[in-house]
């Protein structure tokens, strides 16, 4: 199993779910140090996991490559790749500036599509596979201030539907899920610095809190197991019931 951005929040909980299981991982995060740490808290509860790390950008071709080789190499195939590395901007769309704007596309969608078809590659030849996108709610419904989060989360959602027809010849699936909030060391940054309103949100919230990163992880087990095995280029949303609820 490889997990992009799983040094930290909904990333390191779905690595701690599929350690538990006994699967052999590779965390990929564009901070090295973060994911010796991840890599550690893991082994932590799970002495025996095979844990392999990789510093790098998701945005990166021949980082990306040399990193789905590694696994290859050390465990003899890729079964599954979590698409979980992304970054968030909140900003008026008159203030946004080209370079957050490509920023923005570069790392949540074409971060996205490069690790997809590296995994692809490998999954091809093994006639197997299952990828999960973490894409967000905000692929589905949109707000203001987040013009190219909403454009990159809602392109992969479509970019979801469009490998799992491509590739389902291959027996790979492709799902994606659509967190709402979630209770992750950013948003408990967001609060301290007074740019998110946690109670706003969660009397907005039908279910009236915020989701957790284990929660977020047990929906990526279920995409990721043979219990959804005829499920492929669906997005589940996992939003408390943020996107149904149209009174604000």
């Amino acid at each position: 199993v490889i997990v992009t951005g799983g040094g930290s929040g909904i990333g390191l909980a779905i690595a701690r779910a599929f350690a538990q299981l006994g699967a052999r991982l590779m965390i990929i995060d564009i901070n090295g140090e973060v994911a010796q740490r991840s890599r550690s808290l893991l082994h932590q509860h799970n002495p025996a996991c095979e844990i392999l790390i990789s510093e790098a950008s998701v945005t990166d071709e021949k980082s990306i490559k040399e990193a789905f080789d590694h696994c290859q190499k050390s465990f003899g195939r890729i079964d599954i790749l979590i698409n979980n590395a992304g970054i968030a901007i909140n900003k008026p769309a008159l203030d946004l500036t080209l370079e957050e704007w490509r920023r923005g596309i570069d790392v949540n969608l074409t971060g996205v599509f490069l690790c997809a078809q590296e995994a692809a590659r490998h999954m091809v030849r093994q006639k197997s596979g299952n990828i999960v996108n973490i894409a967000s709610m905000y692929g589905i419904v949109a707000a203001p201030h987040r013009s190219a989060y909403c454009a990159s989360k809602a392109a992969v959602v479509a970019l979801t539907k469009s490998l799992a027809a491509e590739w389902a010849q291959h027996n790979i699936r492709v799902n994606a899920v659509g967190p709402g909030y979630t209770q992750t060391p950013f948003v408990d940054e967001l609060r301290r610095s007074n740019k998110l309103d946690l109670e706003a949100l969660c009397h907005r919230t039908p279910l009236g809190r915020l989701g957790t990163p284990e929660e977020m992880a047990q929906i990526v087990l279920f995409l990721a197991s043979a219990r959804s095995a005829f499920v492929t280029g669906h997005t589940l949303v996992a939003d408390g019931g943020w996107s149904a609820n149209g009174y604000m």
